[in-house]
């Protein structure tokens, strides 16, 4: 059974990660058919827009946490495949129809995407404060989001559906028999631009999107080896042996007052 289904809809495609006893946990094989339906939608001159979405109790729950303690190094391991919808190559818009739990991972998926329609039962969550040595600074700016909000994303605390389309992260909240027939229906909405106002609309979009000045790049970079890098991967152990974390913090006492900072 395939982990990723995509349908064709006329000019529209539909992309559906469909791992659900995983959560549709970026594992390897998950990101190799998303991959490849990325570049299917992107690389193909008849599809217009992509409704993005999952299967089951998930849009997508993050990284693979089985993968990761298999490899013993955090993060997700390179891959030989480029992904256009990843890597801002594509000029087609994508739609997020959010069935479930986007944590992680899932979470940056959504946020990559241009419109976003969710089901009330969703929960959202950044996790970089929990599995790495610095938290997720960088989402809640991306999403023009006051600060203490951007900060408490960027802690871990986990947002549900409404309150993300309170601050303005969605577009839509809708019951789950109305997510796919809401997205589609935007994605009809698109098509019915001029094509060029709607490639040109998208584009003038995503560069007003905030990016995260060199400076402050600097700092993250090294605020991310600032600790025992051993903590990372004590996280996941932990994690996945249901137990609470043993981190030791800093190699170095004096180190937590130390703090790397702007010149």
């Amino acid at each position: 059974m395939a982990v990723v289904n995509t349908d064709i809809q006329g000019q529209i495609m539909l992309i559906q990660l469909n791992r659900p006893e995983r959560m549709n946990a970026l594992g390897l094989e998950l990101r190799t058919e998303m991959f490849a339906a990325f570049t299917e939608f992107n690389d193909n001159p008849d599809l217009e827009v992509a409704v993005f979405t999952g299967t089951g109790q998930a849009f997508c729950a993050g990284d693979d946490m089985k993968e990761v303690l298999e490899r013993g190094a955090p993060g997700i391991e390179s891959h030989p495949l480029t992904n256009p919808y990843n890597d801002w190559q594509s000029d087609k818009p994508v739609i997020a129809a959010i069935n479930g739990y986007a944590m992680g991972g899932g979470f940056i998926l959504v946020e990559r995407t241009d419109l976003r329609v969710a089901v009330p039962s969703a929960m959202f969550e950044v996790s970089e404060a929990k599995r790495f040595l610095l938290g997720g600074y960088s989402h809640g700016f991306f999403a023009g989001l006051p600060h203490p909000i951007a900060t408490e994303l960027a802690l871990g605390f986990r947002f549900t559906a409404q309150r993300l389309y309170e601050v303005g992260f969605l577009n839509r909240l809708v019951e789950p028999d109305e997510l796919l027939p809401t997205a589609f229906g935007m994605a009809e909405h698109l098509l019915t631009l001029p094509p060029a106002s709607r490639v040109n609309t998208v584009h003038m979009m995503r560069q007003m999107r905030p990016k995260v000045n060199p400076d402050l790049s600097r700092l993250a970079a090294a605020l991310h080896e600032h600790g025992d890098t051993s903590d990372q991967m004590e996280s996941r152990i932990a994690f996945a042996e249901k137990r609470t974390p043993n981190f030791k913090g800093w190699l170095k006492p004096e180190d937590r007052y130390n703090m790397p900072r702007l010149e």
